[in-house]
C-alpha cells in the first residue's frame, strides 16, 4: 500500500490569503490529497503559517502592533477559512512554535558541525536613524538588472532577477526614507555549490515525471550555477541562531520555514500520542513526498530544500513537485494595494452556502494555471456553477431521485424476474472491462456480448463510469487536475444522457421491467458520482451520499482507528441494494443570479464593475475594440476530429457532430450544413472553442463551436491546420 506525504506552501501569516494562493498550492494538494484518501492510500497533508521574516515585520509596523499579534491575527483567520474551503489538512501548524524553534536550530547546528556553513563578514545596509541593519524588504531602489526604480532589496518583482542588496542601485530605507550607511557585519552562509552534482542528478531523474514549468525553472539555476547563500540575517523578530557569538541574529526564514513541514508533523505525531511517528513520514524510503507550490516558491522546492535535507541525511527527497503558474483576477494580477484581490474570507463571507464553496473549488480546479497562468472571472464561476454542476450534475441526481420518489416509494428500484441476474450481470461486466485498454476497444468487442442484460444505452453508460473512474485517477496521478475534473463532468453529462436516450418517463407506463432496470442503474451511478466527485465538491458529495443511506466520505481526514478503504475503486459497481429506502431528495445547486455576480464586480476597483471598466477603456481607444493578450488566453482553442456528423431534423443550416478533442468527444452543433455534407465532415480535423458554455440549440446541446471563414463569394469555409498530421487535442495558440 502507498503511502503518500503532501505538502502545501506555508502561507505568510502577514495578510489574508486570497484565491491566487489557492489555486497555486491549496486546490490541487486538497484534490490529490483527498483522492489518494479515496483510494485507501495512507496519506498525511500537512501545512502551516509562515510567521517569521520581514514581511511579517513590515506588515506589524504598519497596523501597529508586535510580530506576534500580527501572526495571531492572520494564523487564526487563514486556517478557519482554509477549513470552510474544505481543505483537509491533517495538521495546519504555525513556524512560531516552540517544536520549530527546536528543529530548526538543530539543523542548524548539525550542519554547521558537519562544515556545510561559511562564516562571512559582508557590508550590509545600516540605517543609522533606526540603529539597525536594514533586512532586503527595507531597501528599496532601482534594479541592476532591468531599471525597476521601486525593485526591492535581494529581488526585482518586475524582471524576477535575484542579487545582492549591495547591487541596488540608487537604494532608500524604508524606515527612515534616507540613504543608509553601509556597514560591515557577520553572517553564516549554507554552502549550496557543495550540492550542484547531486542536485543535477536528482533533477535529471525527475525529467520524465515533473511538469516542464518546474523542470526550466530549476535547470536554469543550476546552469547559473549554485553558490554560497546566507542564512542567517540581522533582525529582532525570528528564531535565534543558537551560538553565543551570534547575538541579535536570527535564521533566515527561507531557511528555517521549509523546515515548518518537519515541524509539522512532529506537531501532528505529538498530538496523536506518537512522539516519533513523524520518522516514517521523512525519513521512510517507502513514503512518497509530493510538494506543492506555486511558481514564486519552486526553487526553494526543487533546489534549497532538497540541499538542506541532503546535508542532514537520512531524509526523503521530493518524489515530485508540482508547481502551478499564477491566477490572475478578471484579466488583471491580484493586488490588495489597487483593491484587485478576492480574499477567501471575503468571498466565504459573502458566500456562505457549502454549495458556493463547493461551485468555487469546481471553478479553480477547471482554470488552475497549471502550465500557465490563467484567469479568475466571477462571470466563468457564475456559469461552471449554473450550466455545469447545476445543470449537469445537480440535474442528473435530482430528475433522478424525484423520479424515484414519484414512480418506486422513493426506494432503489427492486428487479423484475427478467433481470433478477443483472447484479452478477455487471460484475462480469467489469471484469471484462477491465481487460481491456480503452473504452473504444471495449466498444467494439463487449457490446454484442452483454446484450442479454444491458442494452446499447447501459452498456454505454457503464463503460463511462467504469473508463471514466480509470481515467479520472490517471489525470489525478499525472497532476493534471484540469483534465481530472473535466473527465469528472463527462462521466456525469452520460448519465444525463442515458436518463435522456432510455426515456423513464415512459417506459414506467409501457415498459415496466425496463424501467426499473433504467432506474436500478441511474441509481447506482448516483453512488459512483458521490466518488468521483468527491475530491472537487466534497459538500455536494456528502449530501448526496445521505439521500443515498450510504455513510458519507469525500476524502477528508480519516477518524482515528479507521480502516483504510480503496472506496474509488468501488465507484462503477453497482453495491446499492434493491429495496433501500432512500432520503429525502435536495437540491444540490441553486442557480447563482446576475445581480450576485456584479455586487462581485462592483468591489473590484475603484467600485467600478468590469463591463463599466471596459467601456472607458473602448472610449480612450477610439473605439478600436483592441484587446489584450490576456483577453485572448481565456479562449481556448483545440484540434479535434469529426468522428461523426449528420444533418438535424428540421434545420436547414444545422448539423450535429461527435468531435474528438484529445481529452474527451464533444457534441457540437454547427451552422455549416449548406456548404458542407455530412459525409465530407467524417475525419476532418477542425478548431474548436473548447471553453464555450454549452448551449440548447432546437432541443439539442452544443458543447463547443467550430471557427470557420466567410469567403469573398459567400460560402463558409472551416480554419484547419496547415499540415495533417497534427493529433486531435493539440493546443492551438
Amino acid at each position: 500500500m502507498n503511502r503518500n506525504l503532501i505538502t502545501a506552501a506555508l502561507p505568510y501569516a502577514n495578510g489574508f490569503s486570497h484565491l491566487g494562493h489557492a489555486a497555486g498550492a491549496f486546490m490541487p494538494s486538497d484534490l490529490f490529497a483527498r483522492f489518494k484518501r479515496l483510494s485507501g492510500e495512507e496519506t498525511l497533508y500537512v501545512c502551516g503559517s509562515d510567521e517569521h521574516g520581514v514581511a511579517i515585520t513590515i506588515a506589524a509596523e504598519k497596523e501597529g502592533v508586535t510580530p506576534q499579534q500580527i501572526v495571531d491575527k492572520y494564523h487564526t483567520a487563514n486556517e478557519a477559512a482554509y477549513k470552510a474551503f474544505g481543505l483537509s489538512f491533517d495538521v495546519y501548524s504555525r513556524t512560531s512554535l516552540p517544536e520549530h524553534h527546536v528543529t530548526a536550530q538543530e539543523f542548524f547546528l548539525d550542519l554547521l558541525k558537519k562544515g556545510f556553513f561559511t562564516e562571512k563578514e559582508e557590508e550590509q545596509f545600516y540605517d543609522s536613524d533606526a540603529n539597525m541593519f536594514l533586512p532586503d524588504r527595507y531597501v528599496e531602489g532601482t534594479c541592476p538588472n532591468c531599471g525597476n526604480e521601486g525593485a526591492r532589496g535581494d529581488q526585482c518583482d518586475k524582471c524576477g532577477a535575484y542579487y545582492n542588496q549591495m547591487d541596488l542601485k540608487n537604494p532608500k530605507s524604508l524606515v527612515s526614507g534616507k540613504t543608509p550607511e553601509v556597514r560591515k557585519t557577520t553572517h553564516w552562509y549554507f554552502k549550496m555549490g557543495d550540492f550542484q552534482q547531486k542536485l543535477e542528478e536528482y533533477i535529471a531523474s525527475k525529467e520524465s515525471t515533473w511538469k516542464d514549468n518546474v523542470l526550466q525553472q530549476t535547470r536554469s539555476w543550476l546552469k547559473a550555477g549554485l553558490g554560497d547563500r546566507a542564512i542567517t540575517r540581522d533582525l529582532n523578530w525570528g528564531i535565534p541562531v543558537p551560538l553565543e557569538s551570534a547575538e541579535g541574529k536570527v535564521l533566515y526564514v527561507w531557511f528555517e520555514a521549509v523546515l515548518g513541514y518537519i515541524s509539522a508533523t512532529k506537531v501532528w505525531a505529538k498530538e496523536h500520542g506518537k512522539n516519533d511517528e513523524w520518522k516514517k513520514w521523512w525519513q521512510d524510503g517507502a513514503t512518497d513526498y509530493y510538494a506543492f507550490i506555486g511558481k514564486d516558491n519552486i526553487v526553494f522546492h526543487t533546489i534549497i530544500f532538497p540541499a538542506i535535507l541532503m546535508a542532514k541525511g537520512d531524509y526523503i527527497l521530493p518524489k515530485n513537485v508540482p508547481g502551478n503558474e499564477f491566477l490572475n483576477l478578471e484579466g488583471q494580477k491580484f493586488s490588495k494595494s489597487r483593491n484587485w484581490a478576492i480574499d477567501l474570507q471575503d468571498f466565504l463571507k459573502d458566500f456562505p452556502e457549502p454549495q458556493h464553496v463547493d461551485a468555487l473549488r469546481y471553478t479553480l480546479a477547471t482554470t488552475m494555471p497549471e502550465t500557465k497562468d490563467s484567469d479568475f472571472t466571477w462571470k466563468d464561476l457564475q456559469a461552471r456553477n449554473n450550466n455545469e454542476l447545476a445543470a449537469i450534475f445537480g440535474n442528473f441526481v435530482n430528475r433522478t431521485l424525484q423520479f424515484l420518489l414519484k414512480n418506486f416509494e422513493g426506494k432503489v428500484p427492486v428487479l423484475p424476474e427478467r433481470f433478477s441476474k443483472l447484479p452478477e450481470a455487471w460484475k462480469l461486466l467489469l471484469e471484462d472491462f477491465a481487460r481491456e485498454n480503452n473504452r473504444e476497444d471495449a466498444s467494439a468487442k463487449l457490446a454484442e456480448k452483454h446484450l442479454r442484460y444491458f442494452s446499447p444505452n447501459d452498456f454505454n453508460l457503464l463503460s463511462a463510469v467504469y473508463f471514466g473512474t480509470k481515467n479520472i485517477a490517471e489525470k489525478y496521478n499525472d497532476f493534471k487536475f484540469r483534465d481530472a475534473v473535466a473527465e469528472t463532468m463527462n462521466v456525469a453529462r452520460a448519465a444525463n444522457k442515458y436518463f435522456n436516450d432510455t426515456e423513464p418517463w415512459k417506459t414506467v407506463k409501457n415498459n415496466p421491467d425496463e424501467c426499473a432496470k433504467t432506474m436500478f442503474i441511474c441509481t447506482q451511478v448516483l453512488r459512483s458520482l458521490s466518488v468521483l466527485f468527491a475530491p472537487v465538491v466534497p459538500n455536494a458529495c456528502e449530501r448526496l451520499a445521505q439521500m443515498l443511506d450510504e455513510k458519507p466520505y469525500a476524502g477528508e481526514v480519516l477518524k482515528a482507528g479507521a480502516l483504510l478503504k480503496n472506496i474509488w475503486a468501488t465507484a462503477p459497481e453497482p453495491l446499492l441494494e434493491a429495496g433501500r429506502v432512500l432520503n429525502e431528495p435536495q437540491i444540490l445547486f441553486l442557480k447563482i443570479e446576475d445581480e450576485q455576480i456584479q455586487v462581485q464586480l462592483a468591489k473590484l476597483g475603484n467600485g467600478e464593475t468590469t463591463e463599466s471598466k471596459a467601456g472607458q477603456q473602448e472610449e480612450k481607444k477610439n473605439d478600436s475594440n483592441l484587446i489584450t493578450i490576456d483577453d485572448f488566453k481565456k479562449v481556448q482553442l483545440r484540434t479535434g476530429v469529426v468522428l461523426e456528423a449528420e444533418k438535424l431534423p428540421k434545420s436547414e443550416k444545422l448539423l450535429k457532430l461527435i468531435v474528438d478533442i484529445g481529452t474527451e468527444k464533444r457534441q457540437i452543433l454547427a451552422g455549416i450544413a449548406k456548404f458542407y455534407t455530412p459525409e465530407e465532415m467524417i475525419g476532418k480535423t477542425v478548431v474548436v472553442v473548447v471553453n464555450l458554455a454549452p448551449a440548447k440549440l432546437m432541443g439539442h446541446e452544443s458543447q463547443g463551436m467550430l471557427l470557420a471563414a466567410n469567403t469573398a463569394d459567400g460560402n463558409l469555409a472551416l480554419v484547419a491546420p496547415e499540415r495533417g498530421n497534427i493529433a486531435s487535442g493539440a493546443e492551438v495558440r
